[in-house]
């Protein structure tokens, strides 16, 4: 089993019975996403905890080689166009890391089915990567501005248990950096398979806005409902 990643961690309430993994993206920390917790009107949840995981440090390619925080490495041609090639590696050995962290909400008394795997670009794509593969039901994938890794291998890997899984895709129009056909063409590809993806997309660069904040919101508080 790979060494946990350290994170940071937040709960709603005391004694969580339902938790959110949630990945960043290249180049960024799990302080990330931690202001957002506070914007997405969680009433009515039980009690959640937000597991916000740092990336490991690594050479990225597309950045000269530069070592950053990043789930996999990026080489020029990766994010051109529809292509979904990816370093599967660098993919695999992230899935790893976030099966264990999935392993330690289950041994801290959080189920399976009572979690969400949520990433942000590369954390999204690791989101989908493992969420699809895990082999306990989850409560549901997100992956914002983002596309599936490794797709050529989903068909093969794809786990039963995840088949019916509420997936949340979200991405903004006018991304410089993942293009809007690549967050497209593999929910095109997910529904094609017979996956139930929400699809959402706003006038937004590589980021998140305030309307999308409320629609993750909206699906957590239906996913998660206690």
């Amino acid at each position: 089993m790979p060494e946990l990643l350290d994170a940071i961690e937040i709960e709603t309430a005391k004694n969580p019975s339902a938790s959110v993994i949630w990945m960043h993206g290249l180049g960024a920390d799990g302080n990330d996403f931690v202001p957002i917790v506070s914007e997405l009107e969680l009433d009515g949840t039980p009690a959640i905890r937000f597991v916000f995981p740092h990336a490991p440090m690594r050479p990225v390619t597309i950045n000269n080689g530069f070592v950053m925080r990043a789930w996999y490495d990026v080489s020029f041609g990766d994010l051109e166009g529809q292509s979904r090639r990816a370093d599967e590696k660098g993919v695999r050995e992230s899935q790893a890391q976030i099966t264990a962290l999935i392993e330690r909400e289950a041994r801290r008394g959080v189920a399976a089915e009572h979690l969400v795997l949520a990433g942000f670009s590369q954390g999204g794509a690791i989101a989908l990567q493992t969420g699809l593969r895990h082999p306990q039901k989850l409560a549901g994938v997100m992956a914002l501005s983002t596309y599936l890794p490794l797709a050529d291998s989903l068909l093969q890997e794809a786990a039963p248990a995840n088949k019916a899984t509420p997936i949340f895709m979200a991405h903004g129009t006018y991304d410089p950096l993942v293009p809007l056909m690549m967050g497209a063409g593999s929910m095109t590809l997910l529904t094609g398979l017979g996956y139930a993806v929400e699809w959402r997309q706003y006038p937004m660069p590589h980021s998140v806005c305030p309307e999308e904040i409320e629609d993750i919101g909206a699906w957590l508080r239906k996913v998660l409902k206690a």
